[in-house]
């Protein structure tokens, strides 16, 4: 599947605001962001007035980009969240959040969400004792996330190992930092999602 493989931190000027891409780069003085604070190009720095369109369009670019998912697999999620009871902006965020990628991340088994994409690619984790290497798998609320019996000798999961042990874990979450199993208790409310993301303006564009 196609993803991006460009600089990451020209993704975070060009939105104005850190979407944490890089993990703990991204709280130091050398983040990007708080040494350029203007979108990246030539033009980067002239004034431009937004339209109520343009504003919507930023808005759906960061989500994507937050969570690492191209147009037609975002567009599929909506969709998805449109289907489903309740408010369509909440059900995006909740479906973004249960994805493995970003649980792997949530519960501190990497520093960003880039890094647990990888992890998964590799086989790392399995999800109720069965091994899943699909980023985007849903994790539903009772599945058991842990880190593979293959993996647990290897420096990078040593490393994963004292990582998790200093990481607060969501309330959705629960995590057994001496096994390095966590566990969805239950699905994450809005107050839960500290993203910085107005999703009512996501659904605004797709709905004209």
């Amino acid at each position: 599947m196609a993803r991006y493989t460009g600089p990451v931190c020209r993704l975070c000027r060009r939105e104005g605001t850190k979407l944490y891409l890089k993990g703990d780069r991204c709280y130091s003085d050398k983040c990007a962001v708080v040494k350029r604070a203007y979108a990246p190009g030539q033009h980067g720095q002239s004034r431009k007035k937004t339209s109520e369109y343009g504003i919507q369009l930023r808005e759906k670019q960061k989500a994507r980009r937050i969570y690492g998912i191209l147009e037609n697999q975002f567009r599929n999620y909506f969709e998805k969240a449109e289907r489903q009871k309740g408010v369509t902006g909440e059900n995006l965020l909740r479906l973004l959040e249960c994805r493995l990628d970003n649980v792997v991340y949530r519960l501190g088994f990497a520093n960003s969400r880039v890094e647990a994409r990888q992890l998964v690619r590799h086989g790392h984790f399995t999800v109720n004792g069965r091994h899943v290497n699909i980023p985007s798998f849903i994790v539903r609320v009772g599945e058991q996330i842990a880190v593979s019996e293959s993996s647990r000798k290897s420096p990078k999961i040593a490393e994963i190992s004292e990582l998790a042990a200093h990481k607060t874990t969501p309330a959705w979450l629960e995590m057994d930092k001496d096994q390095l199993v966590g566990k969805v208790v239950a699905l994450p409310s809005r107050e839960d999602i500290d993203v910085p993301i107005e999703e009512h303006l996501i659904v605004e564009l797709y709905s004209r």
